[in-house]
């Protein structure tokens, strides 16, 4: 099954999304990161476009899917904004469980909205054990490097729900749309959504002062974003949202692995339990598709 395959890879660029993205944040301003991040996947998800030939199947979108795409990108926009805050906040390990608490929410809406009700008890049981891993892995412990600022929890909380509508109103949108245009149409939306954003408040003078290192972490972090999509709208448009989403929330592993070398942010024995129910109730998930 070729969508489970692509659920996995959007799992592994996931969580190198977060790891690039957490290293071109360390000065520059979130909300103009998501921005600058945004003009590189928007690139690179109209060349796999053009790539792929499907640019002229434009005209042909349904504008039911297209509403449901505009407003599953509007949905990402809001998601990456709350997801960047909070990153720049607080500690990666912390903010990322917080995140991929979504899961929870997908599959229940999954169930609800399309009726994925095949192995019901299963899926339950998985979202449930997911849900504990999830508690368990979001703690107040501070470490000696974590800001005492703890508004990185609600943001964090914004950035699930968020992204938890997303892949419902993702997978109506992108019904009988070709996956790369799909996603290449949202892309569109969310850099509307980050480049009014960072106006708004006025930060675009900051793009003169950015660090250049940072902005190599960003172009790598949006390379991987771009890539990590692509998979993931082929893997819900083929496949079962319910086991899709699960699956892609499993870059916490890569991602948590690279935070302890790359940042020295140890998990406790609590959080590693947490780990090992979420990676235990995912495998549950996995074994169904």
């Amino acid at each position: 099954m070729w969508w489970l395959v692509a659920a996995i890879l959007s799992s592994v660029f996931a969580g190198l999304t977060a790891i690039f993205a957490k290293c071109g944040i360390k000065k520059t301003d979130p909300d103009l990161a998501t921005a600058i991040r945004t003009v590189i996947v928007l690139v690179f998800s109209w060349l796999m476009v053009f790539v792929v030939g499907s640019a002229g199947t434009i005209t042909r979108i349904h504008s039911t899917s297209l509403l449901f795409l505009i407003l599953s990108g509007a949905a990402t926009g809001a998601s990456w904004m709350c997801y960047f805050k909070a990153l720049s906040v607080g500690d990666i390990n912390k903010v990322v469980p917080i995140d991929k608490s979504s899961t929870v929410l997908s599959v229940l809406l999954a169930i609800i909205c399309f009726g994925e009700t095949e192995h019901l008890f299963i899926k339950l049981l998985s979202t449930l054990i997911l849900g504990a891993g999830i508690i368990l892995m979001v703690e107040k412990k501070k470490s000696s490097r974590e800001s005492t600022d703890h508004t990185y929890i609600f943001y964090a909380i914004g950035s699930a729900v968020f992204a938890a509508l997303t892949s419902i109103l993702g997978k109506v949108g992108i019904t009988g749309v070709e996956s790369n245009l799909g996603t290449a149409i949202r892309t569109v939306v969310v850099l509307i959504m980050a480049w009014v954003m960072v106006f708004m408040k006025g930060k675009q003078s900051q793009l003169r002062h950015l660090d250049k290192k940072e902005l190599i972490f960003l172009f790598f972090s949006g390379i991987a974003t771009g890539a990590s999509w692509l998979c993931y709208y082929y893997a819900i448009q083929n496949g079962v949202v319910s086991i899709v989403v699960p699956i892609d929330k499993m870059s916490i592993l890569l991602t948590i692995v690279f935070s302890y070398f790359v940042f020295g942010e140890k998990l406790s024995k609590r959080a590693g339990i947490g780990l090992c129910l979420m990676t235990a109730g995912t495998l549950m998930m996995t074994c169904l598709g």
